[in-house]
């Protein structure tokens, strides 16, 4: 049977490279963001020609990509130059859980693999199901700051909040969820994170390590629960800031484990 969908497929972000090869379709991409660590192996086999706001638009002509996926209005820029070389570019722009599904299932379906890629959405849908049930039977669920960012603080964008909340926390910013920018969420008064005084903090600073003994030592801080009862933690970007596979999978996972443990001293 033909193959109808796209052959030679450039991924600016690193969440379609993932859910590619987790198709079994790696053998379309030919080009990835020099940020994937998912899989490992993507680093090895495929050529990085993009970081995040950036990429080599010579380099990925030559490439001959017949499709290129990109991830939302910061890749305006990139995504308009190659559209001018007569490129096709799709880009994705999920934000929640729900859309994150969306997407996959709509790579899934473009690569041919709408049925095996609905098998896997099912699969990771009902573990989601099942964090939540077992989240259901604490005593008391904590309260969780989700840090993005340190100077200023970000807090958690919209699926991290959603996530934190199937893992059985609950988010202590979830007014600034929603903004899809990190400018908008962006807490300007740090004493602000302390007042709503956080069971849990956790910590992933996108494109730097995260200093757990920093946060600690904030002034003002010190009365903080989390701070008190040391219960702040890190989960790699790659994990959860990513929205895709990773974040429903392992991100996901960490978050429930970190609360589970919190309940289980509470």
């Amino acid at each position: 049977m033909q193959d109808h969908g796209p052959q030679r497929i450039v991924c600016l972000t690193e969440e379609t490279t993932e859910w590619l090869y987790l198709l079994g379709e790696e053998r379309r991409i030919v080009g990835i963001s020099g940020y994937t660590v998912r899989p490992p192996r993507a680093r090895q086999e495929k050529p990085r020609v993009s970081a995040f706001l950036s990429a080599k638009i010579d380099k990925i002509l030559a490439l001959q990509p017949d499709c290129v996926f990109g991830f939302s209005d910061l890749q305006a820029d990139i995504a308009s130059a190659l559209i001018r070389h007569g490129v096709q570019v799709t880009i994705f722009n999920q934000r929640s859980v729900a859309e994150i599904f969306s997407m996959m299932y709509q790579v899934a379906a473009m690569v041919g693999q709408a049925e095996p890629g609905l098998q896997r959405i099912a699969a990771l849908q009902a573990r989601l199901d099942a964090i939540r049930a077992a989240a259901a039977t604490l005593p008391r669920r904590p309260r969780v700051y989700f840090e993005e960012w340190d100077e200023p603080p970000i807090s958690a964008i919209r699926w991290v909040s959603e996530l934190i909340g199937i893992a059985g926390g609950d988010d202590v910013f979830p007014e600034l969820a929603s903004q899809s920018l990190g400018k908008d969420r962006i807490v300007a008064d740090p004493l602000e994170i302390a007042r709503r005084s956080p069971d849990i903090i956790i910590g992933s600073w996108c494109g730097k390590k995260f200093r757990p003994e920093k946060v600690a030592a904030r002034p003002g801080w010190q009365e903080v629960p989390a701070v008190r009862d040391r219960q702040i933690f890190d989960i790699k970007s790659a994990d959860i800031l990513q929205p895709g596979p990773a974040a429903l999978s392992d991100g996901v996972e960490q978050l429930h484990q970190r609360i589970m443990a919190w309940g289980a001293r509470a």
